[in-house]
């Protein structure tokens, strides 16, 4: 009844007024501004979302701008430094500030972790320290008859744009070297490298994540 009442109204008026109008119908519960609120907010959180994306993406792009040294530079100071295998090496923020390292983790033969902090200006080692890790044996074990070390598999994915990190996947039946790249209009990919042959090819599983990610979205 009240959703007539307002109507009426408005109509009458568009025709004293000699203008147009648009009736906007609302019910008896007054609904209508809570949904809108409601699709307010959502359409904010969205926002947000998107927003907060491309904040990731600019920070990955300034680490990326912030560095001299290349992941095969800062992986042969590292190994300078302290010598051992190195199973991976990152591009990332140094304990959560705003400052930006490789961060290189070294095993040494006696199954000692270290983790060394690279300049990624200079190439200058920043410091090392021991760490605890527990896949120490499955690691040891998916070297074991590899010919491609974590500085090689770097050069071998520099040639699809520059590298922010290289690591081991020991997990799973194929192992491999894995490595992300950016290039210069700022898109990521995922790479393996065959851990005998060096072959870079596309990380398919991770490609289909995003697939699976993109259609989570739209749902």
């Amino acid at each position: 009844m009240k959703r007539n009442i307002v109507i009426a109204a408005v109509t009458a008026a568009a025709l004293i007024g000699g203008g147009t109008a648009t009736a906007l119908a609302t019910t008896g519960d007054d609904q209508g501004p809570a949904r809108q609120a409601a699709n307010t907010k959502l359409s904010d959180d969205g926002n947000r979302d998107d927003q907060d994306d491309r904040d990731g993406r600019d920070d990955d792009a300034a680490k990326v701008s912030s560095s001299d040294v290349t992941a095969p530079e800062a992986i042969a100071s590292a190994l300078k430094h302290t010598s051992g295998t190195v199973v991976s090496a990152e591009l990332d923020d140094e304990d959560d500030s705003d400052k930006v390292v490789w961060k290189v983790d070294v095993l040494s033969g006696d199954n000692t972790w270290h983790s060394v902090s690279v300049d990624p200006s200079s190439g200058k080692v920043l410091g090392s320290q021991t760490d605890d890790e527990d896949d120490t044996a499955q690691v040891r074990a998916a070297l074991k008859g590899s010919s491609v070390t974590a500085e090689e598999a770097a050069k071998a994915a520099a040639g699809k744009g520059v590298v922010t990190s290289v690591g081991l996947d020991e997990d799973g039946k194929d192992k491999s070297w894995e490595a992300e790249t950016r290039t210069s209009g700022g898109a990521e990919q995922d790479w393996k490298i065959d851990l005998t042959s060096g072959k870079v090819t596309a990380d398919r599983s991770d490609a289909q994540d995003d697939d699976a990610d993109d259609a989570d979205d739209q749902d």
